[in-house]
């Protein structure tokens, strides 16, 4: 039985002070969970986060694939791994689009972070023309091989992919149950056909873009929907707390 996990990705959201204030209203709340959960949370607030959060996993939004060097602006895996962050988000589409992350990057975070034993959250993802196209397989497959090239099984199986449609992010349009679980069926039949059955089985898939507590129960209800990736409604606590109970 696969373990449900839910992170909330709070992107460019909240101050250091307001990280303080949310985990003091949620992080109690979330002990004795049946599931992994946790948030993403700015560079800047991840060592206070570390220190409130005793429940909550708290997770980074990206990592660079260089352990040190010349890269204004970046954070090392050995950065994260000092912080004792666990969880880094590699490969979703904000940073493919606007920041030139491309399916070789993230491969490289894959595996750096997977050499210090941590969990990247693989994000893949079709467009809303590709979509249209009649090209979300393939387009989806493309990027899990490419995200999983040079991985041994046994880091396979620790990895979280989330799948999140691109035209489901932050637009209010939300992919029914079945479309989700449609595609993520077939990341785990192309996760199977690059290593075998049991990887496959026992890998974790999300489901990202729009995720409310109001659908999120429907999503979770689905064979090959194991958690979700949640953007906008992990920012208040409350909303927060509906997904997770």
């Amino acid at each position: 039985m696969r373990k449900p996990i839910i992170i909330g990705n709070w992107k460019m959201h909240k101050t250091t002070s307001e990280t303080i204030e949310f985990l003091k209203q949620v992080d109690a709340v979330c002990a004795n969970l049946t599931l992994e959960a946790g948030v993403a949370v700015p560079y800047v607030n991840l060592a206070v986060a570390k220190q409130h959060a005793k429940n909550l996993i708290i997770a980074a939004q990206n990592c660079h694939y260089e352990d040190f060097g010349a890269f204004t602006g970046e954070i090392s895996v050995d950065m994260l791994e000092d912080l004792k962050i666990t969880h880094i988000i590699i490969g979703h589409s904000e940073r493919r689009q606007m920041f030139n992350e491309t399916d070789e990057t993230v491969n490289l975070k894959a595996k750096k972070l997977l050499a210090k034993g941590m969990i990247p959250i693989i994000c893949c993802g079709e467009t809303l023309q590709q979509y249209e196209n009649n090209e979300t397989q393939q387009i989806v497959e493309n990027q899990i091989a490419k995200a999983f090239q040079g991985i041994d099984l046994e880091d396979a199986k620790t990895v979280v992919i989330a799948y999140e449609p691109i035209w489901a992010i932050g637009t209010g349009k939300t992919a029914t149950a079945e479309i989700a679980q449609k595609v993520c069926a077939i990341i785990r039949t192309k996760i199977a056909a690059l290593y075998d059955e049991v990887v496959a089985s026992v890998i974790r898939i999300q489901y990202g873009g729009s995720v409310k507590p109001d659908n999120i129960k429907e999503l979770l209800a689905q064979p090959d929907i194991d958690g979700a990736l949640v953007g906008g409604a992990s920012l208040e606590p409350q909303t927060f707390l509906g997904l997770v109970k």
